[in-house]
């Protein structure tokens, strides 16, 4: 991790997977203080082999938050490209990502989740700080009605991240286990001492709420001063929110917090079809709405990094807390 003077506002990014990334990549041109908080639910691939084999924490949300923080130069995007690496073949590597193991290897040597992610960062040169939601591994588990079309009312558990990721049928609750597991305290320390703090875009039910049902960090969020910025996705997820509305995203998030406040809500131009229903339940969160072009034109369903960033420039606090005590 880069170290130095910082003056730019602190900013706390919570998500995972690909979302999270987008948002790190925006941000890393807005401020020079990131952290990012990511969930530890990941059951699939190379995270879920090591998760099961090891008992650790999925690394893959992790290794791509890292990534994204590398820098522009060529250093930084060597680094990126080789935590990012897969290998290939048919042998007991195979599907396993090179940045997995090595933080896998960090954490058996340290000891210790928060110091072998700092060693990583610091091999990386991250400009940024990665921290997990909570240092033991979570389950998401779902509610989801209509699995089977000829009952498309009945409702049935699945558990699991990457099985509720690929329902075909409509999820209506979803909730972690084990639920009394506190989150990582640098985490939490991170939140109360944030200036902003950004949520979404990312898989809606396994990535971005997952962070509101831990008690203790919802509530830390809660009573952050920070200002809170939720990030819109571009278009549906097929399974998790395949018939969800922009508004919708917002509705459940409403549902699970309640008492949670956003200041802001970001979403893109073109994606806001039904401008009235997102205003209104934009405000039931306290939030105005910001429409803008954040998406990528090339890339259907991913956020520009460029346009994010100069989105999230325009949202984020211009200075920090303590240099504002001054």
């Amino acid at each position: 991790m880069i170290d130095g003077p910082r003056t730019g506002p602190r900013v706390v990014a919570h998500g995972g997977g690909h979302g999270l990334a987008a948002t790190l990549r925006a941000l890393r041109a807005a401020t020079d203080d990131i952290t990012a908080i990511v969930g530890v639910a990941d059951d699939g691939g190379s995270s879920g082999r090591l998760r099961r084999d090891f008992g650790l924490i999925p690394p893959g949300d992790l290794r791509m938050a890292l990534a994204a923080l590398c820098g522009d130069d060529e250093r930084g995007r060597t680094w990126a490209r080789v935590v990012q690496h897969r290998f290939g073949g048919t042998g007991e590597l195979a599907g396993h990502a090179l940045g997995n193991l090595l933080i896998a290897g960090l954490w058996e040597h340290t000891d210790d989740i928060v110091t072998g992610l700092a060693w990583v960062a610091d091999l990386l040169g991250a400009h940024g700080r990665v921290l997990p939601l909570a240092n033991l591994p979570l389950d998401i588990v779902a509610e989801v009605r209509g699995i089977d079309a000829a009952r498309p009312e009945e409702t049935s558990t699945v558990r699991g991240q990457v099985a509720v990721a690929r329902t075909t049928g409509r999820v209506v609750r979803v909730c972690l286990e084990p639920a009394d597991v506190p989150a990582c305290p640098e985490a939490l320390a991170a939140v109360a001492g944030a200036d902003a703090i950004c949520m979404g875009p990312g898989s809606w039910y396994t990535s971005v709420l997952p962070h509101l049902m831990l008690p203790d960090m919802r509530r830390a969020i809660e009573a952050s001063p920070a200002r809170r910025i939720c990030v819109l996705n571009l278009e549906p997820q097929r399974g998790e929110t395949a018939d969800f509305h922009l508004h919708t995203h917002l509705d459940v998030l409403h549902e699970l917090a309640p008492d949670l406040r956003f200041d802001v809500v970001l979403a893109d131009r073109r994606m806001t079809v039904e401008p009235r229903a997102l205003e209104a339940s934009a405000a039931r969160l306290g939030a105005a709405l910001e429409v803008c072009d954040i998406a990528d034109p090339t890339a259907p369903g991913r956020h520009h990094p460029d346009l994010l960033a100069a989105a999230l420039r325009q949202l984020l606090p211009t200075r920090r807390r303590d240099s504002m005590a001054g």
